[in-house]
């Protein structure tokens, strides 16, 4: 049985952009398409009301996700991104405001409750502030925990590791410590060898010069030519030279039959 359903299949983003810059006016900073969706940036204050817009008057009725993106050059160094899903349309749609270290977000957990989860994990993972969320404390990382693992300017080996203690008999915290130093690769050829000296090579004693290679760029260099080829016939034996070879062994009797005796049955 053919079931049919309200929302299409695929959904286009043609009058998509003007309808949403209808709607949000002067809160809507830019919007634009990039890599087949379509992305508007809307001001920070006017983010909670933007967002209830869109909710009830295009349809996006749910709130996918909420992620963050950091950019260490800009003054406003985060994007934070709102995922919106119209369920009755089948269309999606990504809103984006900026902020820094100490500017906070407008919450939007009174929109969506699934949000104060999102926005926990986004402070957690980038330090980005959300005024207004009633539980905004770490929700991936461990108690205590100090940095944000997503900004780009946290080193990826992290500054602590925790391991167990035995002496002590609980989790201990401690400097991370690399087993060996990063090493730094120049992709030279193997076969060519490097132009420095290696570690460990330096008292190795060095390989003699190599010595200038004859050339042969003449025949009289080769030793060839028509006096080298006289003395050359004079050391092969003539084709007649067959009588001074040794004669052939004489060829070995059969053995005789063994002689019959009285003895023998036959």
């Amino acid at each position: 049985m053919t079931v049919l359903h309200s929302a299409p299949k695929i959904a286009s983003h043609e009058g998509v952009g003007d309808a949403v810059h209808a709607t949000l006016g002067a809160k809507m900073l830019d919007g634009r398409e990039e890599h087949g969706e379509l992305i508007f940036y809307v001001e920070r204050d006017s983010l909670e009301e933007s967002l209830r817009l869109l909710r009830d008057n295009h349809e996006y009725q749910q709130l996918m996700d909420i992620v963050g993106v950091d950019y260490p050059q800009r003054p406003e160094r985060f994007d934070v991104c709102y995922c919106l899903l119209s369920l009755t349309r089948n269309h999606r749609i990504v809103v984006k405001v900026t902020t820094d270290e100490v500017a906070p977000v407008p919450t939007v957990t009174t929109l969506w409750p699934n949000a104060g989860w999102y926005e926990r994990e986004v402070y957690d993972m980038f330090g980005v502030l959300f005024a207004g969320n009633p539980d905004l404390r770490r929700i991936l990382t461990d108690y205590g925990f100090q940095g944000h693992p997503f900004r780009k300017d946290f080193p990826l080996t992290g500054y602590v590791e925790l391991r167990y203690s035995e002496e002590d008999k609980r989790v201990v915290y401690e400097p991370v410590q690399l087993a060996q130093d990063l090493r730094q690769f120049d992709f030279m050829s193997p076969w060519e060898g490097a132009d420095y000296v290696l570690p460990g090579d330096e008292k190795a004693t060095p390989a003699p010069a190599a010595t200038t290679p004859k050339v042969t760029e003449k025949p009289a260099d080769t030793g060839a030519g028509a006096k080298a080829n006289v003395e050359a016939a004079k050391a092969t034996p003539p084709a007649d030279s067959a009588k001074d070879a040794p004669a052939a062994p004489a060829p070995t009797e059969s053995r005789p039959d063994a002689k019959k005796t009285d003895g023998d049955g036959a």
